[in-house]
């Protein structure tokens, strides 16, 4: 499976969610990183992805 170079950068951003939000020092950081317009703009991506990967796997 091939991605581009947007799709890599995404997945990046998406595992250090997983990263931050899981160990307490970098918590606060994260929170104050995650305004409406910042979340709003990375579900979009995550969706997008998620559409990408379904078609992928068809």
């Amino acid at each position: 499976m091939e991605t581009e170079a947007f799709d890599t950068e995404a997945l990046i951003t998406i595992t250090a969610f997983n990263i931050e939000a899981r160990y307490p020092d970098f918590k606060r950081s994260f929170r104050q990183k995650c305004t409406a317009k910042y979340t709003a703009d990375q579900l979009a991506t995550i969706k997008e992805l998620f559409l990408w990967l379904q078609s992928s796997l068809s």
